[in-house]
């Protein structure tokens, strides 16, 4: 790992105001909300991404939204680390997960895509799976109801309702995996039950 090279954290969402509120978005409100934090504003990037750059204890982090659909979004997540010199183990994928009960966070490094084709999207173009994902609970869908519905339905009122609380815990973990590393993050996420 180069010392001075900056941080990704890519969120994985759908572009566009329909979506915005969509199960499958929550990758770009979790970067949303720690760019807030840091006072930061999305700009577009010449390569079909929304860019930010905030600081963490000195370390650079850019943070990033894909204008690709999400089944797309290695392609501009590629570009981006290219353009920018990050290397994969600073790479940082924000995503839904079906498997986790809704506002549960966990973070870790590799692993399959687990049914999540903006994961396999990212992995594919990149070679390698070796990179850190944060994966935020959505719960599974209602019985009868599609994956493919679900994901892109809107979250509950009450669901809205708690979303400030697991965004805020998402933030911090991911401010925790810069400054102090993977394990600290994973016992600050993982461990504890979202709020």
């Amino acid at each position: 790992m180069t010392p001075d090279a900056p941080w990704l954290i890519t969120g994985l969402g759908n572009p566009g105001p329909w979506f915005r509120r969509t199960r499958h978005n929550a990758g770009f409100l979790a970067v949303d909300r720690l760019a807030e934090r840091h006072g930061a504003r999305f700009r577009r990037s010449g390569i079909a991404t929304m860019v930010t750059e905030i600081e963490v204890d000195g370390r650079r982090v850019l943070l990033a939204k894909p204008l690709w659909v999400i089944n797309w979004a290695g392609r501009p997540t590629a570009a981006l680390m290219r353009r920018r010199g990050v290397p994969v183990d600073r790479l940082v994928v924000v995503q839904d997960d079906l498997d986790f009960p809704y506002g549960t966070g966990r973070l870790k490094r590799g692993g399959g895509p687990g049914g999540h084709n903006g994961v396999r999207s990212v992995g594919d173009v990149l070679g390698t799976r070796d990179f850190v994902r944060l994966r935020f609970g959505i719960g599974r869908p209602p019985k009868g109801q599609s994956v493919g519905d679900y994901v892109l339905k809107s979250f509950t009122e009450d669901e809205l309702a708690a979303m400030p609380g697991h965004l805020d815990r998402c933030a911090d973990a991911l401010e925790t995996l810069v400054r102090l590393g993977l394990n600290r993050a994973q016992d600050a996420l993982n461990v504890t039950p979202a709020v």
